[in-house]
């Protein structure tokens, strides 16, 4: 019964109760703001909302982990050292470009919807993968590389089973910080037509209804909250694991 005493198990079940519950809250809303008439948002389901952004989040936080690490992998290989700055400053480069601009950018190549946003998440999310790619391979000690070579390893086995199950904990956190800032961007794709917990937030700036802000930012909270504590799990078993 250890696992009724988890404070994620709880952390969890709470965000679900409210995701819930929501939809029912309109009473409490007119209570604390009665100068609106329409206190709560109903133009879609929260729960849809949720699932749509767990869409944005989750599709382009997997296309920056294939890119970012795959990148960083590139570069630390005897062959692509010499690219690594120009990989840096691109990468770099691609996270200080606000992603309201990138959006700008794709939606008269791409239309409206959810894949202009995809790519700015992506250019967002790529900068702390590949960092934390970088410095968890550099973290790995030359003995091990040097032992691994002394009993036969390829090349393959040693990048699988020596740098980056030894790297993995700092690639997780690099994931972590990605994914985080991921799910708290992705509420500016409502700008360009995707659903996302951003709707009531963008539509509550837009109409001056504070109600519809607080309970789109709730939600964007509570589900970065409970990712990074997802995360700080994951993090911690590849760190024993690689004891």
């Amino acid at each position: 019964m250890r696992w009724l005493k988890d404070p994620l198990l709880w952390l969890m079940i709470f965000y679900l109760a409210l995701l819930s519950a929501m939809p029912y809250s309109g009473p409490l809303f007119a209570h604390w703001f009665p100068e609106l008439a329409r206190p709560l948002y109903q133009q879609d389901s929260f729960w849809q909302l949720t699932l749509a952004h767990l869409f944005l989040v989750v599709t382009a936080s997997l296309l920056a982990i294939v890119t970012g690490v795959t990148s960083g992998i590139l570069v630390t290989r005897r062959h692509g050292r010499a690219f690594r700055p120009l990989m840096e400053t691109i990468v770099a480069a691609g996270q200080t470009v606000p992603p309201v601009a990138v959006l700008a950018i794709a939606v008269p190549v791409m239309g409206f919807g959810a894949w202009p946003a995809v790519i700015a998440l992506l250019l967002y999310g790529l900068l702390p993968i590949l960092q934390g790619t970088l410095a968890g391979i550099d973290s790995v000690p030359a003995s091990s590389r040097e032992i691994a070579q002394g009993v036969g390893m390829s090349a393959w086995q040693r990048l699988w089973q020596v740098e980056l199950a030894l790297a993995a904990p700092v690639i997780i956190a690099g994931v972590r910080t990605s994914v985080i800032i991921n799910i708290g961007t992705a509420a500016i794709a409502s700008t360009v037509g995707a659903k996302s917990l951003g709707s009531p937030v963008i539509i509550g700036l837009s109409g001056f209804n504070t109600a519809y802000v607080i309970q789109g930012a709730l939600l964007v909270a509570l589900l970065a909250i409970v990712s990074d504590r997802l995360f700080e799990r994951l993090q911690r078993w590849f760190s024993l694991r690689g004891q």
